[in-house]
């Protein structure tokens, strides 16, 4: 169900004042429960005249399942409260009981689907590729132009708390009938740790303070949904912790192509690799950006990265990927007295290691060929379609269907939430 609120005066084909968008939502998860949530995005366009650029936005999400896991955030986005600069402030706790782990490399980290299959003869656990990963983050982000036209400089800060475990199978079996409980067995993450895959020092998460800087090129139309220019950007994140201080470089380019008035296409491509020191294992899969309007931060794989795929796939020391996507604007419409679009979009995704991570498994004496494959990694595809339903241009509501082109890669992704990818 949705919901939109305004107390705006409508000019023309545009908004003014203040407009409200808010949906709720229920799911259940046989493993993680019932989840009821809800998010909301206030947006004040004041007399209008940026339209659809609003001068600021509130967004909010709680989501909870009745077993622990859930999304509690807040972002602020504005470039009006400090005239000249666009300041962005992100505050969120992510607990997650069941976060995808696959090792390391791509398909050199060989995933057994019938492990977690249960009617499969070789059933180990649903579990088995999970572990539980807690996140606390602040983040705090501004940009500002200079003298190169449209450019901009990007500052950043966050704190970030990771908590890591293995799954709490106790809590997840908590009201289940005997058949259909979890078995207790080392997943993948307790056996890397017993390997030394995993140190003891990296094994149960950390504090680390991150700051970025960057550059960025942007002569996009119009910034929730552009049908032409350019966005580009140089990101580089310094991390620091007590035993892993680090470096990573993220290179981004997306552009946008006007095809008619109602069709456009849009690419992404990106590549990020860790330049020095080194980072614990469930940094790896953490996607930088100059600009963060998503809680998703995991990746290569899922909903922000390669569609379809499955999240945290792609794991490597540097990683490249790219979308391409048609977006078809079919119908415009008035609904709750706001301006509306309805909207297809076809996609292509594609990631890849370019840059492993070096592991040390010749130690191991149980036989590894059902974790560890040599020289296997490869371009992961996948191709789907989404539909979007957009607000006065900014509220986006989103749906994506994925599909991989290799079952090592899982068999479909279904994803709901807000937003264009990119």
């Amino acid at each position: 169900m949705f919901v939109g609120l305004a107390h705006a005066a409508d000019i023309p084909n545009g908004k003014s004042g203040w407009n409200i968008g808010f949906m709720p939502f229920a799911a259940y998860n046989s493993d993680l429960g019932l989840q009821l949530g809800g998010l909301a995005n206030v947006y004040y366009y004041g007399d209008g005249k940026q339209y659809p650029a609003y001068q600021h936005s509130w967004y909010a999400e709680i989501s909870h399942f009745s077993k622990g896991s859930g999304l509690y955030r807040f972002f602020y986005d504005t470039e009006y409260l400090l005239p000249g600069y666009k300041l962005s402030i992100d505050a969120l706790y992510m607990p997650d009981q069941a976060l995808d782990f696959f090792g390391f490399n791509g398909y050199d980290a060989v995933f057994q689907p019938d492990w977690i299959d249960e009617y499969a003869a070789s059933y180990q656990s649903r579990m088995f590729y999970k572990h539980e990963r807690n996140l606390l983050r602040f983040k705090i982000d501004m940009q500002h132009s200079t003298p190169i036209p449209h450019t901009r400089w990007v500052v950043g800060y966050a704190f970030k708390q990771f908590t890591v475990n293995e799954v709490n199978i106790n809590q997840l079996n908590k009201g289940k009938e005997p058949h259909e409980q979890l078995p207790a067995i080392d997943g993948l993450y307790a056996k890397y740790i017993d390997w030394g895959i995993i140190s003891a020092t990296e094994a149960k998460g950390g504090i680390h303070h991150d700051i970025t800087t960057g550059l960025v090129y942007d002569t996009r139309n119009n910034e929730p949904c552009p049908t032409q220019g350019i966005w580009s950007e140089i990101v580089l994140l310094n991390s620091f912790h007590p035993e892993f201080t680090y470096g990573k470089l993220a290179l981004t380019h997306r552009q946008y192509f006007p095809i008619t008035s109602q069709l456009s296409s849009a690419i992404r491509i990106g590549y990020q690799q860790h330049i020095y020191g080194k980072s614990p294992f469930y940094l790896y899969p953490y996607m930088v950006y100059s600009y963060l309007p998503s809680p998703e931060i995991d990746g290569i794989g899922g909903s922000k990265t390669v569609r379809g795929i499955l999240r945290n796939r792609i794991v490597g020391n540097g990683v490249a990927f790219g979308n391409a996507e048609l977006r078809y604007k079919f119908w415009h419409f008035q609904l709750f007295k706001q301006q509306w679009y309805a909207a297809l979009n076809p996609f292509v995704d594609a990631g890849m290691v370019v840059d492993k991570i070096p592991l040390q498994i010749t130690h191991i004496t149980e036989d590894i060929t059902p974790y560890f494959a040599s020289n296997a990694e490869k371009i992961h595809l996948s191709y789907g379609c989404g539909i979007r339903a957009a607000m006065n241009e900014n509220f986006v509501l989103a749906t994506d269907i994925g599909f991989p082109l290799s079952k090592q890669d899982g068999t479909m992704g279904l994803y709901i939430g807000i937003n264009w990818l990119f």
